[in-house]
C-alpha cells in the first residue's frame, strides 16, 4: 500500500485546525502538518488574487484516498478546496509502516 503526501490550504489557524484534527481522529490521515506563512497568487473567477494561507501536509495511503478526497470539500470553508496528492517514492520503513498502521480503519 503506497503512502501519498497531500497537500491543501486553508484560510486560518481555525480551519486548519479543524481539518487536521478531523482527518487523523477519522483515520483518513496518520498526521498533518500545518506551514503558516503562504502567500498563494491564483486566478478565481476570472480574477488574479492574492492570499495568505496555512498550508497542510497530510500523510495517508493510496487506500484511504478515496475517503480523503469526499470528506475534505466536507470539512473546508473554501467552495474549491485544493487537494493534490504526490506518491511517496521512499521513505523510512518504519515510518511509513506507521503511516500504514495509522491510517487504517478502526476496528
Amino acid at each position: 500500500m503506497s503512502v501519498l503526501i497531500c497537500l491543501t490550504t486553508c484560510p486560518d489557524r481555525s480551519a486548519a485546525d479543524r481539518i487536521a484534527t478531523a482527518l487523523v481522529d477519522e483515520r483518513l490521515a496518520a498526521c498533518v502538518n500545518i506551514v503558516p506563512g503562504i502567500h498563494s497568487t491564483y486566478r478565481w473567477q476570472g480574477q488574479v488574487m492574492r492570499d495568505e494561507e496555512l498550508l497542510l501536509i497530510i500523510k495517508t495511503t493510496a487506500d484511504r484516498m478515496t475517503e480523503l478526497r469526499a470528506r475534505l470539500p466536507e470539512l473546508h470553508p473554501y467552495e474549491l478546496p485544493e487537494l493534490i496528492a504526490v506518491q511517496s517514492a521512499d521513505g523510512l520503513p518504519s515510518y511509513l509502516q506507521w503511516v500504514r498502521d495509522e491510517t487504517r480503519p478502526a476496528p
